[in-house]
């Protein structure tokens, strides 16, 4: 919950602009400025105080206790002009808060954090646990020191500045070692503990038995990922509250799925008992990785049968491939989702013209394999491949990446041993479409005229298609200096089906400085003034000029001339 105190009716008049906006993430303190700070301090994880800098300070310095638990506050000033992250930026999330919170009221975020304030990801910040000397190592990065990364299980992290050695290290590990002295330890999320237990077996023995066998193989609990077992024990109430101990989640399988992954173990059991020769170790592989701690059984003091049993696996991490699209080129076009990701990303694959257009937003240390004109395959092959060695891979494509772009290529290489995430952007024939007025107001169809890689017949019987269909046609692709028929052919086609007079809209470089556009006719357009950097976006039978705006009507019924 996010505390809201204000002390005078301009800071009330934000305030409440924040708390309609977020009103199951907020409460309001009214009262005294103090009081009201002492009760958001103690109730929320964070705090927006509508307050001076000075005043916020005074009032919460008595409260201050350990930065790690200490809630996150943001101050704003009352003319609502900055968004100050004023305490805990990174373990109470005051810095993103301030970005939302300036997102929302037209306020300057303001974060002095040493990291954020220079592109760098705070150590602590990567949603990892971590331990360690996280202030030493993090200025180390700061001032350009090196600092060595030891990555013992790959996983994918953001870009940081690391060197092949150093005095410094941060270290990925799932092994329970300590850090030294000028040492940060990763803990990425890389084991999981498969769990087998008889009915009624208790929390105390099946924990005992997990925590005991992590101890013996020397990997650490904050590693664990999941305590995994089969559906049949989904509910038993040991199984249940040893994965609610550990703060993991409980994950099952049906024993048929368990049944088929090979094990060391098998055994009658377990088969006679829930349908599946394993628990234990086929619960732990199921996802695939390598089993660290072969099935073991819990022992009881009183001599009693065990109850309980267990195996630990190491999942390897999965590489991520985010597919971007990077919108027509304008900087306000390119969505906040994929300004995320190119920050996300250690690895950036790309068109050269294309990495040129995001370069400035790229973390310090982020690896940009870039290329020319006409490599889409060999680039979209390069980036499944270094998302496949783990990392955290952002693919750039212009417009939005699915459309006559990178996603394509991409995703008929990747396969699922990868995460994909597709980021989408505004395409140009959207671009396009909001210059020219309305045209794609009713059903319309984009389709390219570039023969380089789909044949002419097939090109040519889709636009007949769409001609016949009385569908409006954006173009891509009209016209290059090696292919300078296909349009004058295309629009004959749709002149077959449409009158001379049907509007046409010409954008050239939509949303860039040197943008241009015109609106001009089926029978009037001239194809020599078009080219690569151009959209051509013909009407149908229904689409109008109105006001120097090309509109297509909404309605199922085609509209009258207007009057």
């Amino acid at each position: 919950m996010i505390g809201l105190i204000s002390a005078t009716a301009a800071g009330a008049a934000a305030r409440d602009r924040l708390a309609a906006a977020w009103p199951d993430r907020t409460r309001v303190y009214d009262g005294g400025a103090g009081e009201a700070v002492r009760a958001a301090f103690a109730e929320c994880e964070q705090l927006v105080c509508f307050l001076a800098t000075g005043a916020a300070v005074r009032l919460l310095a008595p409260l201050l206790g350990d930065k790690t638990a200490d809630p996150g506050v943001v101050c704003v000033d009352e003319g609502g002009r900055f968004a100050v992250s004023l305490l805990g930026g990174h373990g109470g999330g005051a810095n993103e808060l301030a970005r939302e919170v300036g997102g929302l009221l037209g306020a300057e975020p303001v974060v002095t954090t040493a990291t954020d304030a220079v592109g760098l990801p705070g150590l602590d910040t990567l949603g990892l646990p971590y331990e360690g000397a996280v202030a030493a190592v993090s200025r180390a990065l700061l001032d350009g020191e090196p600092v060595a990364l030891a990555a013992e299980v790959p996983w994918p992290l953001p870009a940081l500045p690391f060197s092949p050695e150093g005095a410094y290290t941060v270290r990925l590990t799932d092994r329970a070692v300590a850090p030294g002295e000028r040492e940060v330890l990763l803990r990425p999320p890389s084991l999981v503990v498969g769990v087998g237990a008889s009915r009624g077996a208790p929390a105390d023995e099946v924990l005992a038995l997990v925590e005991e066998a992590l101890r013996e193989a020397g990997l650490s609990p904050r590693s664990v990922a999941e305590l995994a077992t089969v559906d049949a024990k989904s509910e038993e109430p040991g199984v249940v509250a040893a994965a609610e101990r550990l703060g993991v989640p409980l994950v099952t399988y049906p024993a048929a799925e368990l049944a088929y992954v090979a094990v060391p173990n098998p055994s009658g059991a377990p088969l006679a008992a829930v349908g599946t020769p394993s628990v234990a170790e086929a619960a732990a592989l199921a996802r695939g990785g390598e089993l660290l701690v072969p099935k073991r059984k819990s022992v009881r003091a009183d001599g009693r049968p065990a109850m309980a049993t267990c195996a630990v696996a190491r999942r390897p991490g999965r590489g991520r491939l985010a597919v971007v699209g990077l919108g027509p080129g304008a900087r306000d076009l390119l969505t906040p989702r994929a300004t995320a990701e190119l920050r996300r990303a250690s690895v950036l694959v790309g068109l050269d013209q294309y990495v040129d257009q995001i370069r400035d937003l790229l973390r310090p240390g982020t690896r940009v394999l870039e290329s020319g004109l006409g490599a889409e395959e060999e680039r979209a092959r390069t980036a499944v491949e270094e998302a496949r060695r783990g990392h955290a891979v952002a693919l750039i494509g212009s417009g939005d990446a699915g459309v006559y772009a990178m996603a394509s290529p991409a995703l008929a290489e990747a396969s699922d041993d990868i995460d994909v995430v597709g980021v989408p952007g505004v395409t140009a024939a959207l671009a396009a479409g909001a210059i020219l007025g309305a045209p794609l107001g009713h059903d319309h169809v984009s389709i390219s005229l570039s023969d380089l890689h789909t044949p002419w017949e097939v090109i040519e019987r889709r636009v007949r298609a769409a001609a016949e269909a009385d569908i409006v046609v954006t173009f891509y692709n009209p016209r290059s200096r090696g292919r300078d028929w296909q349009l004058p052919k295309a629009l004959a086609i749709l002149a077959g089906h449409r009158d001379p007079a049907t509007p046409v809209g010409v954008v050239r470089n939509a949303s860039r400085p040197d943008e241009s556009s015109r609106l001009t006719t089926l029978g009037g357009l001239d194809p020599a003034t078009v080219d690569m950097m151009t959209v051509v976006t013909v009407g149908n039978t229904a689409t109008r000029s109105i006001a120097g705006r090309m509109v297509t009507p909404r309605g199922y019924r085609w509209q009258e001339e207007p009057k």
